[in-house]
């Protein structure tokens, strides 16, 4: 048996032709629907990207515990887990969080990797003095600045053809790793690209699908923030997107055109799946992370195909979410998914959509905390102005570029073990989140009869279900005491 991963980042299924789209040039994910089973309502779990990759290697949410972070030594492994059983793991990406501080622990859980270089302001090719002719930047955001700005236009002079994008050459080394290894078995290929990702990045070749006129300042990296721009300039951004996806579209579509040509799809599986949304405009913000996690960053596009059903252009509506793929591709090699696991495994939901659980929790640490159950979405803020008590717990002290300063250091305590830390103290200390969710309040949606979430509804007895919901998955998941004091959930405490 044989799998493969396409994970790509920030994907936004209301973008793709499965789920409606009509404008977007998408055949391939049109196809890969045609081939695989649909899932209608995926969920994300823990915000944004790297926390999210530990959900993929873990099965259990990280957002309760800690924000962004490599893998902890107590924790499971999907991939490790794999290669300890025998069957061959091997990892191609250009997501340059992998190789910066707070992801240098997840690659080397696979018996190898490849890492392209150069996607957004990756620390790749060095200029002393930035060449003269990069345009000012046209963001607002405070977290891309003038060094980021600047790095990723240097970056992007060495890319002057579609073909030597960062995508590109992943995608590349993925097909070379299915013919070489076609005729082996137990092996697990992820192939992993940081598109579509800001900045919005392409060539004329992808941007030519989308003829527009457009008179206004170079603009394809947004910033997280309300949007202040003008209509003419949102859509602009809206078409470097489209461009964008069109071309994850095209390399996927190389991908099934080797499982066709190879006859993969007789033993492998496929999962093609994102680890969030985007927000372009919609409830005037753009982003993510700031806001409150609306459907447009929250439900996202998944697709898997499971040789052992055969089931193609089917759809399921059961909840699921990324911390599934981990004991699903554990089940599927036939291996024991770990007591910590707290995802489950999708065969019964692929053949004939059996749920795998009620409700699901999603957030980002310190942000609000989110239910779903399929129908309503709740999200709780903090009770608080000063969104405290707020800790982090763990062993990995890092950020997403540097470690923890000298200064935040200073408060650390040893908390008793957790269920999942195998007996290890963890360190605590107060956390600094990066956005401030109170002043947007709690927030209950019915996304079947509001599915654009403009319409919050003030109904009690709905929100007392959700806070059940939530409370018993909090529990679960062994969140700490100070999470649902911050929440000002105590009083459901049994």
């Amino acid at each position: 048996m044989k799998a493969i991963m396409v994970m790509f980042d920030s994907l936004n299924r209301r973008m793709l032709p499965p789920y409606g789209c009509d404008w977007v040039h998408a055949p391939n994910f049109q196809r890969v629907a045609e081939r695989t089973v649909t899932f209608e309502n995926c969920y994300i779990g823990s915000m944004p990207c790297m926390p999210a990759r530990r959900e993929l290697h873990t099965g259990r949410y990280n957002f309760l515990h800690r924000s962004w972070g490599p893998i902890e030594p107590f924790d499971d492994s999907m991939p490790q887990i794999l290669r300890e059983h025998g069957v061959y793991t091997h990892l191609i990406t250009d997501h340059q969080h992998y190789w910066e501080d707070g992801g240098a622990t997840y690659h080397n859980r696979y018996n190898s990797y490849e890492f392209v270089r150069g996607q957004e302001a990756d620390l790749w090719k060095g200029h002393v003095d930035p060449p003269a002719d990069i345009p000012p930047p046209s963001t607002r955001d405070v977290k891309h600045h003038a060094r980021m700005w600047d790095q990723d236009w240097i970056n992007r002079r060495y890319m002057p053809r579609p073909e030597d994008q960062s995508q590109a050459k992943t995608f590349t080394l993925g097909l070379e790793f299915m013919r070489t290894n076609h005729r082996a078995d137990n092996w697990f290929l992820q192939i992993e690209t940081f598109d579509p990702h800001e900045p919005f990045f392409t060539h004329q070749k992808y941007k030519d699908l989308y003829p527009y006129d457009y008179d206004g300042p170079h603009f394809d990296w947004p910033p997280y923030a309300p949007v202040t721009e003008p209509q003419m300039q949102v859509n602009h951004l809206c078409y470097e997107y489209a461009a964008l996806v069109s071309m994850c579209d095209d390399y996927l579509g190389r991908v099934l055109d080797l499982m066709d040509e190879l006859a993969l799809w007789e033993d492998t599986m496929l999962i093609v799946n994102t680890d969030h949304g985007f927000l372009l405009g919609e409830h005037n913000w753009w982003g993510k992370v700031v806001q409150p996690f609306y459907n447009e960053v929250a439900r996202t596009p998944l697709f898997i195909w499971d040789p052992r059903c055969g089931i193609s252009g089917e759809r399921r509506n059961s909840l699921v979410q990324m911390i599934d793929l981990p004991a699903t591709l554990l089940e599927y090699f036939g291996v024991s998914h770990p007591k910590d696991m707290l995802g489950v495994p999708l065969r019964g939901t692929i053949t004939a959509d059996t749920p795998v659980r009620e409700a699901a929790l999603f957030g980002v640490h310190g942000g609000h905390v989110c239910c779903t159950d399929g129908r309503y979405v709740y999200m709780r803020t903090p009770i608080y102005a000063d969104n405290k008590p707020l800790y982090e717990y763990t062993v990995m002290p890092t950020h997403v570029r540097e470690l923890f300063s000298v200064e935040e250091l200073q408060t650390v305590e040893l908390a008793e073990p957790f269920a999942f830390t195998k007996g290890c103290q963890t360190m605590r200390i107060e956390a600094q989140p990066w956005m401030d969710p109170y002043p947007f309040g709690t927030l209950l949606f019915d996304v079947e009869n509001d599915p654009a979430q403009e319409h919050p509804l003030d109904d009690s007895e709905i929100e007392a279900i959700m806070i059940q919901h939530l409370v018993k998955l909090m529990q679960t998941n062994d969140a700490p005491l100070e999470q649902f004091e911050r929440l000002g959930l105590l009083g459901y405490l049994s």
